[in-house]
């Protein structure tokens, strides 16, 4: 799996995708149920460290049905927070 940091205007995006289904205790994970998708908008400080972050749950009516598509979802959610463009979520803070 790629972890690439994504930067995007000045701040540091981290997709975080997980499957819809969270497996019980001794279970195997539910990949074939779809995944669900979030994104982690950070700051980096002056001395290169992380100053600030917050996470944002990606909207969707149904699970996404690769983690692939979770994951580009989770990159465009971040960069229409960061430009403003989600009504109710703010980056303000950061």
């Amino acid at each position: 799996m790629n972890n690439t940091i994504r930067s995007y205007r000045g701040l540091e995006i981290y997709p975080l995708v997980y499957p819809h289904r969270p497996p019980g205790a001794g279970q195997l994970r539910h990949y074939d149920e779809g995944f669900d998708a979030a994104v982690r908008i950070c700051r980096r400080g002056s001395d290169d460290t992380l100053t600030t972050g917050r996470v944002f749950r990606v909207p969707s009516r149904s699970p996404f049905g690769a983690a692939g598509d979770a994951r580009l979802a989770s990159a465009n959610y971040a960069e229409q927070l960061i430009d403003g463009m989600v009504a109710g979520q703010s980056i303000v803070g950061l």
